[in-house]
C-alpha cells in the first residue's frame, strides 16, 4: 500500500497529532542538555590497565566517540539543538569515566562514520551499529546491547503477544521496504503458509505519520520497527503498546556494539569496561533510564558472530 492512496487531509491530521505529542515526550524522556539524572560510572582499574601501550587516543585524556543523532531515545539533539543526548551518549560517557577519560562526542551523519573511524577522526563509534560479518572485515566490535525490533499494536488491540511465526499468521503488519525486519517477516510468512496458516500481509508506507495513522484507524494490526524507536513513540503518543520483540538476527541473536578500527587493540579494553558496568549495575541503570531494559546483554563480547552476508 502506498501513501498516495491516503487523502491529504488525513495525512496532515496525523502529522499534526504526532507533532503535538512530541511536546509531551519529556514526561518520560529528559531531552534537556543538562541531563541531571545522567548515570555516572566509577573508574575501572582493570579496564585502564588493559589499554594497549601502543594505542593512542585521538586527543590525550579524552575518549572521542562518533555518534549519529538519528532520533530518541538512542541519540538526538537536546532542546538546545546542539548537545547530543540519549542512551548511546550516556553509555559512552560511562565508558569514558570507566577509563578515567573525558568524553568528547563528535556528531556525524550515519553514512560518514566508517570513513571517519578508519581515518582516525575518533577512537570509537557508539551509535547503534550492529555486528555483521561484513563489517568485521574492517572493524572490531565490543557488544553492549541486543539488536531488537519491536512488535507494537494499538493501545486497545486484542493482540497480546507475538513471539513466533504462528502468532503473526494472518496479521496486517507495517514494515519498512528493504529492511532486515521485512526479510525476516517474509520468512515467517513462508513458515506460516507451509504450516497451513494464513500468510502475513505486509504493508508499506512512506513515513511514520502515515504508518501510525494506519494502525490507529484499523487499516493495520501491527507495526514493526527498531525497538528503541517504537519505545519512544509509545511514550510520546501513549496510544501504542509492545506485544513482542524480534531479534535482528532471527533466529539467532544480533548484537549492537562499540565499533573500533580493526586491529587497534582497544576492543578488548572496551569489552572489559562494559562488563564492569554490567557487574556493578551501572549498565542496567542506563538502559532503564532510557526505557531499553529489554535490550540488555548478560555480558559483553569482543567480535562475536555477526549477521551473515545476504
Amino acid at each position: 500500500m502506498s501513501i498516495a492512496s491516503w487523502r491529504p487531509a488525513l495525512l496532515l491530521s496525523a502529522m499534526m497529532l504526532s507533532g503535538f505529542a512530541t511536546a509531551h515526550a519529556g514526561d518520560e524522556f529528559d531531552l534537556s542538555p543538562e541531563q541531571p539524572a545522567r548515570v555516572h560510572a566509577a573508574k575501572n582499574e582493570a579496564a585502564i590497565a588493559s589499554i594497549p601501550k601502543n594505542f593512542s587516543f585521538v586527543t590525550p585524556g579524552k575518549f572521542t566517540v562518533a555518534i549519529s543523532p538519528g532520533g530518541p531515545p538512542l541519540a538526538t539533539y537536546a532542546t538546545d539543538a546542539k548537545t547530543v543526548v540519549g542512551a548511546d551518549p550516556e553509555y559512552a560517557g560511562a565508558i569514558a569515566e570507566s577509563l578515567g577519560l573525558e568524553l568528547e562526542i563528535v556528531p556525524v551523519a550515519w553514512i560518514d562514520w566508517p570513513l571517519g573511524l578508519v581515518s582516525g577522526k575518533y577512537d570509537a563509534v557508539i551509535s547503534n551499529v550492529g555486528v555483521t560479518e561484513q563489517r568485521k572485515e574492517k572493524f572490531d566490535f565490543s557488544t553492549y546491547r541486543k539488536g531488537l525490533h519491536g512488535f507494537f499494536v494499538k493501545g486497545d488491540s486484542a493482540i497480546t503477544s507475538i513471539k513466533e511465526p504462528k502468532d503473526a499468521a494472518g496479521l496486517r503488519i507495517i514494515v519498512g521496504a528493504g529492511t532486515n525486519q521485512e526479510r525476516i517477516l517474509l520468512k515467517w510468512s513462508d513458515e506460516d503458509t507451509a504450516a497451513g496458516l494464513k500468510p502475513i500481509e505486509l504493508l508499506y508506507f512512506d513515513d511514520e505519520a502515515a504508518s501510525l495513522l494506519a494502525l490507529q484507524s484499523g487499516r493495520a494490526d501491527v507495526i514493526v520497527q527498531p525497538h528503541a524507536q517504537l519505545v519512544f513513540i509509545a511514550a510520546r503518543d501513549k496510544n501504542i503498546k509492545r506485544v513482542g520483540t524480534l531479534s535482528a538476527g532471527w533466529p539467532d541473536r544480533s548484537d549492537v556494539a562499540i565499533t573500533t578500527r580493526k586491529g587497534s587493540g582497544i576492543a578488548d579494553t572496551l569489552t572489559i569496561a562494559t562488563n564492569g558496568l554490567i557487574k556493578d549495575g551501572t549498565y542496567a541503570k542506563i538502559l532503564d533510564h532510557w526505557h531499553l531494559s529489554e535490550e540488555a546483554l548478560p555480558a559483553s563480547e569482543t567480535n562475536p558472530p555477526g549477521l551473515p552476508k545476504f
